[in-house]
């Protein structure tokens, strides 16, 4: 049993009306003066010793604790005026005790836990032992070289394919360059062709038109050719081509045609004019005699008069202008004496 202090007598005036927290209670109080044995902790049996032992234990204790704390604050609570009382529902203590153990156990166990398979074959394949691996890690660095090894030769694949490919389009690209150089020669060599037959052709058409065309004089000089400037001349120039000869020189017909004029022409003396077929105007002045009409027809090389020094001139010549059309000025008389073939 407890040996507690008796109470200590109060010093209340009775009959007096005192207030506590839980209501008011009337009696006959007497005064009290506390002292340091009336407040003094009370001592006994009850007091709980500190206890040791393992984790259990210390969870046991920790659980007495709040179980008496809970029933306590439950009787304060319920103690309360005014309120209902708590409901405390405490934990089943034989599932509380399970649970330690289990972890006790657990934590005191040194056999560990999982495969049984031992680390140097665990991840073996069944194609790593048929290839005779037996290591985990010595079958792992085999698929590493393989798959290095199978890397590099899609990269040598790669790279020669790249190689097959650019020398492919190389071939190509030199086999177009020399079908186009061959082609370029081809159209070269024919332009050339071309341009040497029509250079033939045209030779040959100027000595087949020579035979019906001839130069109007021989044993000639000439002496002005067209356009030369000059006083002499009232136009200013040198309208023709002048044949030098001694006088009485034969004067020839240079292509067939009919006689369109013939007589005295002022500056120009004795002047006969050639009409060919085509329109063109041959004029033949200063000629000493003619010997044609008008109206007469002539061919090539028929004799129509003589070199004369008649007109306006410095010497016997004679002078020849050619008037396409019988146009009033005339061409130059040595290009279309070439064009016909004829070289003066």
């Amino acid at each position: 049993m407890a040996s507690n202090r008796p109470a200590q007598p109060t010093s209340f005036a009775p009959n007096e009306t005192h207030t506590f927290g839980y209501g008011t209670d009337e009696g006959p109080w007497e005064e009290w003066n506390p002292t340091a044995d009336s407040v003094a902790p009370v001592r006994g049996r009850h007091r709980t010793g500190k206890q040791r032992g393992g984790g259990l234990a210390r969870s046991s204790t920790v659980l007495g604790v709040g179980v008496i704390a809970a029933v306590g604050a439950g009787g304060i609570a319920s103690a309360a005026p005014g309120k209902p009382p708590v409901s405390i529902s405490l934990p089943d203590l034989s599932t509380v005790t399970a649970s330690a153990k289990a972890l006790i156990s657990d934590s005191g166990s040194s056999t560990p836990k999982g495969s049984t398979t031992p680390l140097t074959t665990a991840g073996l394949t069944n194609s790593d032992t048929a290839h005779g691996a037996t290591d985990a890690g010595e079958a792992l660095r085999d698929r590493i070289m393989q798959q290095a090894q199978s890397q590099q030769n899609q990269a040598d694949t790669a790279t020669q394919q790249a190689a097959q490919t650019a020398a492919a389009k190389k071939a190509v690209a030199t086999a177009a360059k020399q079908q186009d150089e061959a082609e370029a020669k081809a159209a070269a060599a024919k332009e050339k062709a071309e341009e040497a037959a029509k250079a033939k052709a045209e030779q040959e058409r100027l000595a087949e038109l020579a035979k019906s065309y001839s130069l109007p004089t021989s044993s000639y000089t000439l002496t002005s050719r067209f356009g030369e400037a000059g006083s002499m001349w009232s136009s200013g120039y040198h309208t023709g081509l002048d044949f030098a000869a001694p006088t009485g020189t034969l004067i020839k017909a240079i292509h067939s045609g009919t006689i369109t004029e013939a007589g005295w022409a002022g500056a120009y003396g004795y002047r006969t004019i050639l009409t060919l077929d085509d329109g063109t105007e041959l004029w033949f002045c200063h000629q000493s005699s003619i010997s044609v009409t008008v109206g007469q027809k002539v061919a090539t090389g028929d004799v129509i008069g003589r070199v004369g020094a008649t007109g306006n001139v410095t010497g016997p010549h004679l002078h020849l202008e050619v008037h396409p059309g019988g146009a009033a000025t005339g061409i130059d008389p040595m290009a279309w004496l070439q064009s016909k073939g004829l070289n003066p």
